[in-house]
């Protein structure tokens, strides 16, 4: 089951109540799942400069905020969040993939140190073995995780009784639908035409692009 954009906002739009606000308790959890991540070593430097067999769209891309972890757990769930509007074919799947993370850092870093200490906590939380087996129960690492297995992952998130992991489910897919559908190459796919024609003609960042 695909899970289809809320809205065609921008990523640098969404505002802090889109995110984990789950109250005090939640923070204090997920405050403690970050800590407990990063003492049994799991990586919270970003992924920088990936190599060729990473299949980076711009091979010089640098990432500034996800990790090589981040990269991972969304290679896992952008096919079961997006669904029948990634293509089948190999190479341009893996690129539009690919290309939809770049654009998922993109957003992130400009979402200023609030947002991205509560979505550090997020990713921590799904990285982190103990925690992505018992509260996830998803119980393979995410490079082996199938589509089927990653949907139910959000859906059981997405129609729980627990506000964290709800607010947790509109985090991941708002900022993958946001990043996937805000593309150019794929607003037709949601309906949307495109900026109109006048703005294409008089606004610099359409003509240079």
């Amino acid at each position: 089951m695909s899970h289809p954009p809320h809205d065609q906002e921008t990523l640098s739009a969404m505002d802090r109540r889109s995110f984990l606000r789950a109250g005090v308790g939640g923070t204090l959890f997920l405050g403690t799942v970050s800590v407990t991540a990063g003492l049994s070593g799991c990586a919270t430097t970003p992924a920088g400069r990936l190599d060729a067999a990473d299949t980076p769209v711009d091979d010089g891309y640098q990432f500034q905020f996800l990790t090589r972890d981040d990269i991972e757990l969304f290679r896992a769930l952008l096919p079961a969040i997006v669904g029948p509007a990634l293509t089948e074919e190999p190479k341009q799947r893996r690129q539009a993939i690919a290309g939809t993370i770049e654009r998922i850092d993109q957003g992130i870093v400009q979402f200023g140190p609030a947002n991205q200490k509560e979505l550090r906590k997020l990713f921590d939380l799904l990285n982190f073995g103990l925690t992505r087996i018992t509260v996830a129960r998803v119980w393979s690492s995410w490079p082996n995780v199938t589509t089927s297995e990653a949907d139910a992952f959000l859906e059981r998130w997405r129609t729980s009784g627990i506000g964290l992991f709800n607010n947790g489910y509109i985090a991941l897919t708002k900022i993958s639908n946001v990043a996937f559908y805000g593309h150019p190459e794929h607003w037709h796919l949601s309906g949307y035409p495109g900026p109109p024609e006048w703005a294409m003609k008089s606004l610099p960042q359409f003509n240079n692009a």
